[in-house]
């Protein structure tokens, strides 16, 4: 595939300090376009984690560990500013469950020392129904100012998903769809004022044998109009088919409801979505075909002016799996560069049963296994370089400019003075670039100033001649995501792509990995992704 040249120029935009990741206020929110807004029309992103109580008995995972409060300030500590909180319909509708108490639910399920520790974290919570114990979380995340999803991840409380574990489809032997009408409507009524309650997710990952797009349109539809009859507030959020992996079909049919601004979609994206292939591929060739994939299945709905919100994504917190850790930099460059709204997968450190195992751990957790401590704070940190919004409504304190982004180390480039080796930083302190493909060089007003390459393994530095070899960089490989710099000497050219050194800030240039084909090789470390924003940041300010 033929490679495209860039050209960046750099731009010093004279402003003030960039303001921070701040939480929504101004609710309730709706949509405008592709964007999640505030009641001043202002920008939201929603940078979320999900916290299950769907699962067997379905009271809200952690509050053996914690108090529901200690777990709330946790979550707004980490930077996240919302929580997509998962719930069963049985929890609403099912005569033997939906009048129980959180201890009955605990003790119906062989759960004594659950009990027992809840008697101790939260007493006050022991005795409520299950709803009330719901509702009591819901109250402390309002607390801590974090707004809440609420997400129907199944009828019948169980572990999801399994293709045909009857909870899958309308009309399979756990999801009725009156009945899960029902369920949805009064949990829409229940929370109906409850401000910092901004969204309803209709159905958690849909999938089974029955699944088609007919009864998709006839049921998601009647949902959406059930929901919004009994809250106004809410934004309704609509999932795909084939375990919301798949929303392509809306391509070429809209939903039609008689309301507007209070609808989004949401996808799901997970190494495991594409079994194998990140371990059996260059990562190159598996990240563009993914990445393609998914503009396809869902992307498109950008475009076509309606808030995507990849609500459910996320790795093994260990960092043993090879997938995941390949996968990882890929989706987070998708993130940025589409400055998408996300929900990660997930909190809980530790589930009282799943699948018949008491205290089970999850390795995919962002906390520790008692709940209190940070699982992998390096990861926590390159995901924090995704959580403030870079561009939308009420944003554009700035004329549009490209940050640099490393999606590995969730970094961006920042340069110092003439001479200087470049380096990674804080994508706060950014500097701001522009695409420019004439000049093929880093521009400081009137004088040009250009990242130039010296050679295999030395520092990438800012230089005040431009135009020349080594100063020009071609975006290559199928990722488009490798910048190199095509370096002549001795009657030969080298290819050298820009790359981390060793001390995991500043930038050398390496030989290019991974251009061969070859699925045994890890190229992230040479990821750079150009993504537009208007968002002010701290090089601004001076």
């Amino acid at each position: 595939m033929k490679s495209c040249t860039i050209h960046l120029t750099l731009l010093f935009l004279f402003s003030t300090i960039p303001g921070g990741f701040q939480p929504a206020s101004a609710l309730p929110l709706s949509t405008k376009g592709r964007w999640i807004v505030n009641e001043a029309g202002r920008r939201v992103k929603l940078a979320c984690v999900n916290w299950p109580g769907h699962v067997d008995t379905m009271v809200v995972e952690g509050l053996n560990k914690q108090p529901v409060d200690a777990i709330t300030e946790k979550i707004s500590s980490l930077g996240f500013n919302c929580v997509r909180l998962t719930y069963a319909i049985y929890m609403l509708t099912n005569e033997t469950s939906n009048n129980i108490t959180v201890r009955e639910s605990l003790l119906r399920n062989g759960l004594n020392e659950s009990v027992a520790a809840i008697s101790v974290n939260n007493l006050e919570i022991l005795d409520l129904s299950l709803l009330d114990a719901f509702k009591a979380v819901v109250d402390s995340l309002a607390r801590n100012n974090v707004m809440v999803i609420l997400d129907n991840h199944v009828s019948k409380p169980e572990w999801c998903c399994a293709r045909e574990d009857g909870n899958g489809f309308f009309g399979d032997t756990y999801f009725n769809p009156d009945e899960w009408i029902e369920g949805l409507t009064k949990m829409a009524t229940n929370f109906n004022g409850v401000t910092n309650v901004i969204g309803m997710s209709l159905r958690n990952e849909l999938r089974g044998p029955r699944e088609n797009p007919d009864d998709w349109y006839k049921y998601m539809q009647k949902g959406a109009e059930a929901v919004h009859a009994a809250n106004k507030n809410v934004i309704v959020i609509m999932s795909g088919l084939n375990f919301d992996n798949d929303l392509s079909f809306l391509s070429n049919k809209s939903v039609n409801l008689s309301f507007k601004g209070k609808h989004a979609f949401e996808l799901h994206w997970y190494s495991f979505s594409n079994p194998g292939e990140w371990i059996s591929g260059n990562p190159n060739q598996v990240c563009r075909r993914i990445a393609g994939n998914v503009m396809r299945n869902a992307g498109f709905l950008l475009g076509q002016g309606f808030p995507l919100f990849l609500s459910e994504f996320g790795i093994d917190q260990r960092g043993v799996n090879i997938e995941d850790n390949r996968y990882l930099p890929c989706v987070l460059s998708l993130l940025a560069y589409l400055d998408m709204d996300w929900g990660l997968w997930t909190l809980q450190g530790s589930y009282y049963t799943r699948q018949g195992q008491i205290g089970t751990d999850e390795a995919y957790a962002a906390v520790s296994y008692d709940w209190v401590h940070v699982r992998n704070e390096t990861f926590l940190g390159v995901l924090s370089s995704v959580q403030p919004p870079l561009r939308g409504p009420g944003l554009d304190e700035v004329p549009p400019y490209k940050i640099i982004y490393h999606p590995l180390t969730g970094q961006c480039l920042l340069r110092d003075y003439v001479g200087s080796p470049v380096r990674l930083g804080t994508c706060n302190e950014s500097e701001a670039w522009t695409y420019n493909e004439q000049e093929l060089a880093l521009m400081k007003e009137s004088s040009t100033l250009c990242i130039e390459a010296y050679g295999d393994g030395l520092p990438a530095k800012l230089g005040i001649i431009c135009g020349g070899p080594s100063s020009k960089w071609s975006m290559i490989s199928a990722s488009k995501m490798q910048l190199s710099s095509q370096l002549s000497s001795d009657n030969s050219t080298n290819s050298l792509c820009l790359d981390v050194g060793s001390d995991g800030q500043s930038l050398v240039t390496n030989q290019c990995k991974c251009l061969d084909g070859s699925p045994q090789c890890d190229p992230e470390s040479q990821w750079f992704k150009l993504v537009t924003s208007t968002r002010k940041t701290i090089s601004m300010s001076s």
